[in-house]
């Protein structure tokens, strides 16, 4: 970040190189109000973003082009083109048609619903509300995360989920520190320390003249790097898109990255056909099926040419054309291999991946419909986002865990123990939850402390059990009142 520059910078072929590899952002407050084309930061894409599959438009080509990546698909689409030829056609091929749509339609329908849940999923996270700062009004706003853009201040609170990426520029805490879970973008609950770009103590959106320098939109979620010969910023003083702000009473970010071009959004690969290890079985299981096909039609296709050529005359059963010409053996049997396609047919029966579609829809509603599967506390119920892999739920192969805490979740409760030999039972732990659970709703009173440090003087198991909570304490709590803080020095004296 640097201040606006009055004169020309010096160009060269270095300069041009590396200016490619950055992009200069400046506030959107001098332009607020004019028209589009007079933002400077206009070429930018918005906020909004869009993870659904298909549109409206081009929906039915791009599903059938996944649904065809189903061989057998393929192959019953063959055999019903194939049936319309007069020549090879077995029976009415108006009627082949009918099994092979119906298992693309309930597909087709099975895969719009899905991408019609993506759908809403977008629709509900653009229209979450932000607090924006408004030139006009002297404060900040409320606005849509869709309708933030590259350049605007953004004001996050306590609690709430950044909307883009932003440049932390200041912070409630005093030294400009800021915590954030980001268990959204890697699934670690532990907060991580952000730090405020140094600056003005007193920072006001409009005081901003400066020039963002920084590096090119990547999907690195571990660097971020500014103009270094202006300031040495970094990954420390940004803020990612999906991250919870925690024990921070509000933090103020300049948007550098918003939309499909945030870190988080540019590692997320979009929508992708999935496939269950039944299909992919199946599949295989379609070409050893096609190969004997294919083997038992050679050998009738054989069979019927020797068996012409074996007969002395023209069999009566056979209806030359309408010139009066019958077709030679070798043609003969040349059509009669694809007559026989048509009727071997049942060797991949199409009744069976029916029958698989509509076991889906079956799993996905029970699935959906289960009680124990039931949250009350959120009133939610279980989401099935991949419709085509729901015969894959419960099979599993490999579980791959790091530590406690990844899988399961961290709440423990201690027990007992044993010190020297000496055993504390559960009812002196029981007197410690009680009193803690007391201390919980009423933290930094002094009743409290009292009832706490006498209950401790009372008995040295009591001592003992406050050294290990405490401990814990210290380890795993972060502590961002003060009362807090002088409750826990208090039961040190007794020591």
């Amino acid at each position: 970040m640097r201040p606006e520059a009055s004169g020309a910078r010096a160009s060269g072929p270095g300069q041009r190189a590396r200016d490619k590899e950055l992009r200069n952002l400046v506030s959107n407050l001098p332009y607020e109000g004019l028209d589009k084309h007079k933002q400077p930061n206009r070429h930018f894409p918005g906020n909004g973003i869009k993870t659904t599959k298909y549109s409206i438009l081009f929906f039915l080509p791009m599903n059938l082009f996944e649904q065809f990546h189903r061989l057998a698909n393929l192959y019953f689409v063959g055999l019903a083109i194939l049936n319309f030829v007069p020549m090879v056609q077995a029976f009415e091929p108006e009627v082949a048609l009918i099994p092979i749509c119906v298992i693309l339609a309930l597909t087709a329908l099975k895969d719009a619903w899905e991408d019609f849940g993506r759908y809403q999923s977008d629709k509900e996270l653009n229209g979450l509300p932000c607090s924006v700062y408004s030139r006009k009004k002297k404060c900040y706003v409320e606005k849509r995360w869709k309708d933030v853009r590259v350049g605007d201040f953004v004001k996050v609170e306590s609690n709430d989920t950044v909307p883009a990426d932003l440049l932390l520029l200041f912070t409630s805490d005093p030294n400009g520190v800021c915590h954030i879970e980001t268990a959204n973008l890697d699934g670690e609950t532990n907060l991580k320390q952000r730090r405020a770009v140094p600056g003005d103590p007193e920072f006001e959106p409009e005081s901003f003249t400066g020039v963002v320098i920084c590096e090119k939109p990547n999907i690195n979620l571990n660097h971020f790097k500014l103009d270094k010969e202006k300031l040495g910023a970094g990954i420390s003083n940004l803020l990612l898109r999906g991250c919870t702000v925690r024990n921070t009473g509000y933090a103020i970010g300049f948007v550098v990255y918003a939309g499909h071009e945030t870190k988080s959004m540019l590692n997320n690969n979009g929508p992708r056909y999935k496939r269950s290890r039944l299909e992919r079985r199946l599949n295989v299981d379609v070409i050893f099926c096609i190969l004997l096909l294919v083997l038992m039609c050679i050998i009738g296709s054989l069979g019927h040419y020797l068996w012409l050529e074996s007969m002395p005359g023209v069999p009566l059963y056979l209806v030359p054309h309408g010139d009066g010409h019958l077709d030679t053996p070798s043609l003969a049997s040349f059509y009669m291999f694809f007559s026989m396609i048509i009727l071997l047919q049942v060797l991949i029966p199409i009744s069976l991946y029916v029958s698989i579609e509509l076991v889906k829809i079956g799993q996905i509603f029970f699935i959906t419909n289960d009680l124990d599967l039931y949250d009350e506390d959120t009133d939610s119920r279980v989401q099935c986002k991949a419709l085509n892999i729901t015969e894959d739920l419960g099979q599993i192969q490999f579980i791959f865990s790091d530590k406690t805490g990844t899988l399961t979740e961290n709440k423990m409760v201690f027990r007992r123990c044993s010190i020297m030999g000496i055993e504390y039972p559960h009812k002196e732990n029981g007197r410690v939850l009680q009193l803690i659970s007391l201390w919980g709703k009423s933290v930094g009173t002094s009743e409290t402390v009292r009832m706490f440090v006498s209950a401790v003087k009372e008995s040295p198991e009591m001592c003992v059990f406050t050294v290990f909570i405490v401990s814990l304490v210290c380890v795993c709590v972060c502590v961002k009142e003060g009362p807090l803080l002088v409750s826990i020095l208090l039961v040190f004296p007794c020591y």
